[in-house]
């Protein structure tokens, strides 16, 4: 064996070792808490999907498994609409009690918007609709979006967005939406 081979050897047996005796739980450990942490009766909003309950969905899912799962949440939709005339194409959409609506391509989920005030409905880092301005200008990631044709919007990192009142968030969105600017 090389002397250089002999080096990389020694080193990843030690970090082997090291691995071993760490106090971080193994996986199996890790994924039976962070199911424990899940809150059956919360739907999480995400920029690339939503959590409800258990239940992750990616943009991209299929339309019969985002709403069902939305619907043991939240309840059954309110009410179901479509524009032929979007700016990113022909989009449907579902509406559900709380103010959450879907937004759906070729019956697959490609965005949402949030506009009322609901506990149970809030992004990861926990803003929701009526978080107060202050705590969301805060946010890590958060940025005005200046001469929004919109009013006074804000995007939260690259991939979510939303709209400020007078001293509190109106309403949330993420992926493809149908706004007219």
């Amino acid at each position: 064996m090389k002397r250089w081979d002999q080096r990389a050897l020694a080193l990843v047996m030690a970090g082997l070792l090291a691995a071993c005796s760490s106090d971080v739980p193994p996986p199996y450990e890790q994924q039976n808490a962070q199911a424990a942490a899940v809150d059956e009766d919360r739907v999480v909003l995400r920029s690339g999907g939503l959590a409800a309950g258990a239940e992750a969905f990616y943009f991209s899912s299929g339309r019969n498994e985002v709403e069902s799962a939305l619907a043991k949440v939240l309840g059954e939709p309110e009410g179901r609409d479509a524009i032929a005339e979007c700016g990113a194409g022909a989009m449907e959409f579902t509406n559900f009690p709380g103010g959450l609506t879907v937004n759906f391509q070729n019956d697959f989920l490609v965005g949402w918007s949030f506009n009322e005030a609901n506990q149970q409905i809030a992004t990861q880092g926990n803003i929701s609709v009526g978080s107060p301005r202050q705590e969301v200008e805060g946010v890590d990631g958060y940025s005005p979006i200046p001469d929004s044709t919109l009013g006074d919007e804000f995007a939260l990192g690259d991939s979510m967005g939303g709209f400020m009142g007078e001293d509190a968030v109106e309403g949330l969105y993420a992926g493809t939406n149908c706004f007219f600017r």
